[in-house]
């Protein structure tokens, strides 16, 4: 989670200079100010001068007065430099498009960023019409099967650093027991954050972040009812990540988790 306000340490303008920049997604085309306000709940007169020092620095760019915001030269390369040190993500990039051509799902990874989780790449599936979550989408971590995969395997320290409720430790306490049982996660109908999407997923120990990050497969829910990713989606799931730990000589994220 990430450092609270109130924090003497706090940067509070570098936290928002940030907040604008993740803002931005990959399917928009330009935002505005207004849009960037109303995305970070930032006042707009602190948008203007965040915009206009990050169009400075060459972290965002606009071609005229009125012309909309974009990722500027600095952020492309900052996230290319973040690309390249981030290595599982090409390695299982194959595996994961076989995986979603398989079943017909989207099949994607998310990191945990505070108490979202952060779609980081996506792969769809060919020939298949299929959701399309952007990189970039964030998501809650209660509720989600990537979340529920990922507080299952958390260690104790960075989990009480969530300050979780009662419901959040129940919902943790849910996915070790998943894990345990079947090796994949899928959200108890209740908690699940939105009725428009059903996801499966599997935990991947990425050591550049300490922690996992969560493989998953996701669909309409027509596409991908719970008995389907019970019975063939969440096993292949499985199969596959356990075929990539042995690949690259891990072991499975559960065993490190402390």
């Amino acid at each position: 989670m990430t450092a609270a306000p109130t924090d003497r340490k706090f940067a509070n303008t570098l936290a928002r200079g940030l907040g604008v920049l993740q803002a931005f997604r990959a399917s928009d085309d330009g935002l505005t100010n207004a849009e960037i306000a109303e995305r970070t709940g930032l006042p707009k007169p602190t948008v203007t001068r965040l915009s206009y020092t990050l169009c400075a620095l060459g972290y965002l760019s606009h071609g005229a007065r009125n012309d909309r915001f974009r990722l500027g030269p600095a952020a492309v390369a900052l996230g290319s430099v973040a690309s390249l040190s981030v290595s599982f993500l090409d390695l299982a990039s194959n595996t994961l498009q076989r995986l979603a051509n398989q079943t017909g799902t989207l099949a994607l990874v998310a990191v945990r960023d505070g108490d979202r989780m952060l779609l980081a790449k996506t792969w769809r599936p060919e020939g298949v019409s299929a959701i399309w979550l952007d990189p970039g989408h964030r998501i809650p971590i209660y509720g989600s099967s990537s979340g529920l995969a990922v507080l299952a395997t958390l260690g104790d320290d960075r989990f009480a650093a969530l300050e979780p409720d009662e419901a959040l430790t129940r919902y943790r306490q849910d996915g070790y027991d998943q894990l345990i049982g079947q090796g994949f996660t899928i959200a108890p109908q209740p908690t699940r954050y939105a009725g428009t999407v059903s996801a499966v997923s599997v935990p991947y120990y990425a050591s550049e972040f300490g922690e996992s990050v969560a493989f998953t497969c996701g669909a309409l829910p027509q596409d991908l009812p719970d008995e389907r990713m019970m019975a063939e989606v969440g096993p292949a799931l499985r199969d596959a990540v356990r075929s990539f730990e042995k690949q690259i000589g891990l072991p499975p994220a559960l065993a490190r988790r402390g």
